[in-house]
């Protein structure tokens, strides 16, 4: 072999290795999407929710936003070009006067539009409900972005760190809750659940929508729950008790 072509080879074998360096994150999250993390594969017969009890959300309180900052490695910052999966927000009926506070995040919409508009196939469903960005096909257009009603979704501006090993994240992509996706697929329960339980809350219950045997089914039943813009039609996997 020539000099050229051994430098030539040479370079091609350093650009592969660093290439799979790169991608290696979004493999992940690749196996997410097919659940081949867990010990089922992902099926229509399940469609994970949550159920959010407004009486028991406490104005103020940050545990599910906290807890979600923890566990996605996310800044936890106010400032406006910052990733925020979860937020609080507070409404007051001007006639009634009534209060009430609430987390509002990806709705895990049936029929997402977010999924509708994205040009590339990165905004996607799973068929357990599960609404995810696969960050090898977003090109940053932030269609999904202006097409979501909840503003649910946030846009990466700057370099991530202190990244977590089942979340990729990273620049000129955009992101939003994925419930947990990676604890789901191992049989656990998202962090903001959890987080509030510990807390002595118990406003968030997670399970199986599909399931009459699930305590979130058996709440739905029981409650009159609301889906926030309910008008659209998106039929959200988020339903809220006390609105």
């Amino acid at each position: 072999m020539n000099p050229v072509d051994q430098r030539r080879r040479d370079f091609l074998g350093k650009a592969a290795v660093a290439a799979g360096a790169m991608i290696a994150p979004g493999v992940i999250l690749y196996d997410y999407a097919h659940a081949k993390q867990g010990a089922e594969p992902v099926s229509g017969k399940v469609r994970w929710g949550m159920l959010i009890d407004t009486t028991k959300c406490a104005s103020g309180c940050r545990e599910c936003v906290d807890a979600c900052n923890r566990e996605n490695g996310l800044p936890g910052s106010t400032r406006p070009t910052d990733s925020q999966w979860i937020r609080k927000v507070d409404l007051k009926d001007l006639k009634s006067g009534k209060a009430v506070s609430l987390p509002v995040m990806c709705q895990h919409c049936a029929e997402p539009p977010c999924v509708d508009v994205c040009p590339t196939g990165a905004s996607f469903k799973r068929e357990d409900g599960i609404v995810l960005v696969d960050r090898h096909t977003c090109i940053g257009c932030r269609y999904c972005m202006m097409a979501c009603p909840y503003k649910a979704r946030s846009f990466v501006h700057e370099p991530t760190t202190g990244q977590k090993p089942d979340v990729p994240r990273g620049k000129g992509c955009v992101e939003s809750c994925t419930l947990c996706v990676h604890k789901v697929d191992r049989g656990g329960t998202p962090s903001c659940v959890e987080a509030c339980a510990a807390a002595g809350h118990g406003a968030i219950v997670f399970g199986d929508l599909n399931d009459p045997a699930s305590e979130i089914s058996k709440r739905v039943r029981a409650a009159t729950t609301t889906q926030l813009r309910a008008d659209l039609r998106t039929d959200n996997g988020v339903r809220y008790q006390g609105l």
